[in-house]
């Protein structure tokens, strides 16, 4: 007879099917809709990016602990250790525009007379 997952291996995977709805639902969402659902996502106190942040936080720490008692190869506290440096120095990075993607996402949507300008990252080649 086969065990039931423990409460957070169920409560992992049922975020994890949750996000993947999220991602579903935002590529099919009108752009100052999605602009919303990406502010909160990014937000950095109370987003998915910052909880995922902590969450990885304290695995390293989970992790150190195991290293040290020898359960786990230190390799694996240092990889989490990494992920969770990236991730903080990554939630800074988007934090620079958390404002502007608040703003678009509450900014009444207008028809535009012209078109907006292409961003500069984008190159046309012409053939």
């Amino acid at each position: 007879m086969s065990h039931p997952a423990p409460y957070p291996v169920r409560l992992a995977d049922e975020i994890t099917r949750q996000l993947g709805q999220l991602a579903d639902h935002l590529s099919q969402l009108p752009p100052p809709q999605a602009a919303q659902v990406i502010a909160r996502v990014l937000d950095p106190d109370a987003g998915v990016l910052g909880g995922v942040t902590h969450l990885v936080i304290t695995g390293s720490h989970f992790a150190k602990s195991e290293a040290e008692r020898g359960a786990l190869p230190a390799e694996v506290w240092l990889a989490l250790g990494r992920a969770a440096n990236e991730l903080h120095d990554i939630s800074l990075d988007l934090d620079e525009h958390q404002d502007l993607l608040q703003h678009l996402g509450t900014r009444p949507a207008t028809s535009a007379a012209k078109p907006p300008a292409p961003a500069p990252l984008v190159v046309r080649r012409r053939r």
